[in-house]
């Protein structure tokens, strides 16, 4: 039976087995999937219509890009760099939508990001930001750790615009002035 895939999320409920289906005579004997089933709440369709990049020409706007970082070999990595909201923004204003930025070289490793707020009290050599592997970083990211801003995942929406009436507060006097943006790699 087919059923429509709405916006938003929706519920997946699905099983599997270890063996591929056998097709005899155009027909399939799929075994039984024993105790591997489960269920997701998944977002499978974004916008109906997203909003068009030109929507936001003429805009300000600034860039947390990681750049020149080799993948190390590894199963699974999660790199992470604290960035702070640039200078030039001694007013608060408030951010009306972001994009998220992949190299295409990287789309089939990129598994999902982060960003996170850093702790008002926080506090870095802004020329010398903490940027490598999580773990390595310690207890220098502590204080950005517990308040997701933003995020992306495979199949999610490359840009995101918050509603008419919600933008998203950043520079002047608005208190957080650091993020840390996690990339999950997925190198198999």
């Amino acid at each position: 039976m087919d059923y429509p895939i709405k916006s938003g999320t929706n519920i997946v409920i699905y099983a599997y087995s270890l063996e591929d289906p056998v097709i005899i005579d155009g027909k399939a004997t799929i075994k039984y999937h024993g105790d591997r089933r489960y269920t997701r709440a998944i977002p499978l369709q974004s916008y109906a219509n997203p909003p068009p990049e030109s929507k936001f020409s003429g805009l300000d706007y600034f860039d947390f890009q990681l750049h020149n970082y080799s993948v190390p070999p590894n199963e699974t990595t999660y790199h992470c760099t604290v960035y702070k909201i640039p200078a030039r923004f001694p007013k608060r204003r408030h951010a009306v939508a972001h994009k998220t930025i992949i190299d295409p070289a990287n789309i089939d490793i990129v598994h999902h990001m982060l960003m996170y707020e850093c702790n008002p009290s926080a506090v870095f050599d802004d020329k010398s930001l903490p940027s490598g592997i999580c773990d390595d970083l310690g207890e220098a990211l502590i204080p950005c750790s517990s308040n997701i801003a933003t995020g992306w995942a495979v199949g999610g929406d490359y840009i995101n615009e918050f509603p008419e009436v919600a933008g998203y507060p950043v520079g002047g006097d608005f208190e957080i002035k650091y993020y840390v943006i996690q990339m999950h790699y997925n190198n198999l």
